[in-house]
């Protein structure tokens, strides 16, 4: 089985063509899948249209959060609920299209974890430069360098999650934790080129004093540990 998580806050402008995109991409793939949109704590109509959704997509399944808890941990519930062998996340807002998992799964047959990296990134300016900042923090302080470690298009053999699974990293340093415990545990990985695209609809969370914030307090509790 293939199982696609796609973790989402207030996302209600983007969410069903999201998920009807990837429902019509996995009915192509000749095998049983499911989708499991992890609702963060949404305060918009995210958690009305994943229930309408539900009603059409039999294999569409909901995992909620009373409450916001962060992008991590939003990705981390819904692979702890997924059933497949193979275990894929996407960002829920459209800057993905779930085809081009198809750049990344022929690589499991020789690496367990596989990772796109966004040829063009489609994100403003601001979004950009802290995305390098944090590779530059990565590298100075946890001697960690993945280019674009925060590519919201991944896919791994659901066997290796137990020892990727991040505690710490609740909202931007996720991935930082997979990638550390990729490293610490010598579990090979691989990187594919994938398209991004502009955000149609909704605002960006990720560069909020709050995520800021809690970003530092990660970093520390990953360098400690």
């Amino acid at each position: 089985m293939l199982s696609i998580v796609l973790p989402c806050f207030n996302e209600e402008l983007n969410i069903e063509p999201v998920i009807r995109s990837t429902a019509g991409w996995l009915q192509t793939k000749n095998q049983p899948f499911e989708i499991i949109a992890v609702d963060d704590g949404s305060q918009d109509k995210t958690g009305e249209l994943l229930k309408k959704i539900g009603h059409e997509i039999p294999s569409l399944r909901i995992v909620t959060h009373e409450q916001n808890l962060g992008y991590g941990v939003a990705v981390r519930s819904g692979c702890d609920a997924a059933l497949g062998e193979i275990i894929g996340f996407m960002d829920s807002d459209g800057q993905f299209e779930a085809k081009e998992f198809d750049l990344l799964l022929p690589h499991l047959q020789n690496f367990s974890f596989v990772t796109g990296r966004r040829i063009h990134r489609a994100d403003p300016l601001l979004r950009r430069i802290f995305g390098k900042l944090l590779g530059i923090m990565n590298l100075l302080i946890l001697n960690l360098w993945v280019r674009d470690i925060n590519c919201g298009l991944k896919v791994f053999r659901r066997e290796i999650w137990p020892a990727l699974r991040p505690v710490h990293g609740v909202e931007k340093l996720f991935n930082t934790e997979v990638f550390l415990n990729l490293k610490r545990k010598k579990i090979p990985w691989y990187q594919v080129p994938v398209p991004h695209y502009p955000r149609k609809s909704g605002v960006q969370t990720g560069g909020s004093i709050r995520v800021i914030f809690r970003m530092f307090k990660e970093l520390w509790n990953l360098k400690v540990t």
